[in-house]
């Protein structure tokens, strides 16, 4: 059996694309999903899964969400090897530990083929600091991602749909996985 994270774009944003966590962790467990749990209201969702077969897993999650609530989100899954690597990695690990609200790990569907790094520096303040590391975005941003043109402008740059999580939610994310283990 193999524990996934699954990452969900969009949901429960603005009033828009409402799924309750309940509903998502019963469709999750509708597609055989096991030891389901959910973390906050913005799309992050712990599982066990002991089909073989995941390479259809997170198109068959998409597609239950859109059947049953008419939108489509764009749904990320890493298995808890990946999603510790992402941990691994952290490049700003002094950061993290000082303040996990002010880094931000983009979880990228795909490896950027041209992102443009030159553009990103461009828009970085002084206390900004990125970093792409394979499939994730890593920034730091001691004055919010809200108030960041870095942080607003990221994905355009790098060419990839991303969806993002600060540290805290990240570090949650991988306690409640191991719990699953």
């Amino acid at each position: 059996m193999k524990i996934y994270v699954a990452l969900l774009r969009g949901i429960n944003v603005g009033g828009k694309n409402l799924l309750p966590m309940k509903e998502l962790a019963a469709m999750l467990g509708d597609l055989g999903a096991l030891k389901v749990k959910t973390y906050i209201q913005s799309g992050n969702v712990v599982f066990a899964w002991k089909d073989k077969n995941t390479s259809k897993l997170a198109n068959e999650i998409t597609a239950a969400i859109k059947k049953r609530r008419g939108f489509d989100p764009h749904v990320l899954l890493l298995e808890l090897k990946d999603f510790e690597r992402v941990i691994q990695q952290n490049p700003f690990p002094g950061e993290a530990e000082a303040d996990p609200r002010a880094l931000h790990a983009g979880f990228l569907a795909a490896v950027p083929e041209r992102p443009d790094l030159k553009a990103l520096e461009g828009l970085k303040t002084d206390s900004e600091r990125f970093r792409l590391i394979g499939k994730v975005f890593y920034l730091h941003a001691p004055e919010g991602v809200g108030r960041s043109k870095l942080a607003a402008k990221s994905e355009r740059l790098l060419g990839v749909p991303m969806t993002d999580r600060n540290w805290r939610t990240v570090l949650t994310l991988w306690k409640m996985a191991l719990e699953l283990k």
